[in-house]
């Protein structure tokens, strides 16, 4: 998959086309939620028996990056697919016209809870242009979840580290990127019944989310945003999640975003701080030309400050750019 190329021209119809003949983007939802589907994951999107989904080379793309955004869709924090839909020209925007990365391929997913809802994974293909779009258009916004402040993402973060096949690591030993968009904790660990019951994965035992997270971290750099305006956003469960995501993941890796209309545009920053490619002054002039304000710069800036992997960039002579920090790489 991922062999198109980014269109804002061809989002923008596809986007208009459905809410033209049905009001919304979002077509199958409206239809699950009137009756007139089934409550399950659309059949594109059901993990049940899937083996890999892939980011692969190709002509168009010849050096292909892999990048995975798993979206919590429990509760309130279904409004984050609606959100990263209509900033889809924002995102590949900073990814491909700002050059922040060669050839992204994006794979979007939604988590739920699996011990109680009907669709607590769903699983896109990796994409390089307009087709996203209709992943994310195919989405069930179930708005369930347990609460009990913990979803399934342990389950993404099985197929991501068991049923993805990336070129990026395969072939040039380079990571992805998986971004889990989500406000609650993990599972302490991957039920062997629910994984048999999601996606027909037999496994002899349940197996502790640490280690699915540290197969899932070879093959990519995993991040954590939880969107403030979440639940649990301030207190001892605050405390309590936090702790919980730090077991998984270097902690300058969980990321704190006051407000969940800015996830897009923290993902693609992310993504470039993190491939050396701007630092955050260049970010914050990339955020104003694509029509950010004040409060979206200042927000993402925050965001970023503690949280990046790949050191901080500073801009030297023509367009060399040096990179300094902990992972002592020099792109000049």
């Amino acid at each position: 998959m991922g062999g198109s190329s980014w269109s804002d021209t061809v989002y923008r119809s596809s986007v208009k086309s459905k809410f033209d003949s049905h009001g919304t983007a979002f077509v199958y939802d409206m239809d699950v939620k009137a009756g007139k589907a089934r409550r399950a994951a659309h059949d594109d999107l059901n993990p049940f028996g899937v083996k890999v989904r892939e980011s692969r080379d190709s002509d168009a793309h010849p050096e292909s990056n892999a990048i995975v955004v798993a979206l919590d869709i429990t509760g309130s924090m279904g409004r984050c697919v609606r959100q990263i839909h209509e900033k889809l020209p924002s995102l590949m925007g900073l990814l491909t016209r700002k050059n922040y990365i060669d050839h992204p391929q994006i794979m979007f997913v939604a988590v739920g809870d699996a011990t109680c809802d009907a669709a607590p994974l769903q699983v896109g293909q990796f994409e390089s242009g307009a087709e996203m779009e209709g992943d994310l258009s195919k989405f069930f916004i179930e708005g369930g979840g347990g609460g009990g402040k913990k979803e399934t993402y342990e389950l993404a973060a099985f197929f991501g580290a068991r049923h993805t096949s990336i070129d990026c690591m395969e072939k040039r030993s380079k990571k992805g990127y998986f971004f889990f968009i989500g406000d609650e904790a993990c599972y302490a660990q991957a039920e062997r019944d629910l994984l048999k019951k999601v996606m027909d994965v037999d496994v002899q035992s349940s197996i502790s989310t640490m280690e699915i997270f540290a197969e899932l971290k070879k093959k990519y750099d995993v991040f954590c945003i939880r969107p403030m305006e979440g639940s649990y956003s301030s207190g001892r469960d605050k405390e309590d999640i936090e702790a919980s995501w730090n077991e998984y993941l270097d902690p300058q890796h969980l990321l704190h975003l006051d407000k969940t209309d800015y996830i897009a545009e923290l993902i693609a920053t992310q993504v470039g701080i993190c491939e050396g490619t701007i630092d955050m002054a260049a970010a914050a002039k990339d955020l104003k030309d694509e029509g950010a304000d004040n409060a979206l710069i200042k927000s993402v800036s925050t965001a970023l400050s503690k949280g990046y992997a790949g050191g901080a960039v500073a801009k030297v002579s023509g367009e060399a750019l040096t990179t300094k920090g902990t992972s002592s790489i020099e792109r000049l």
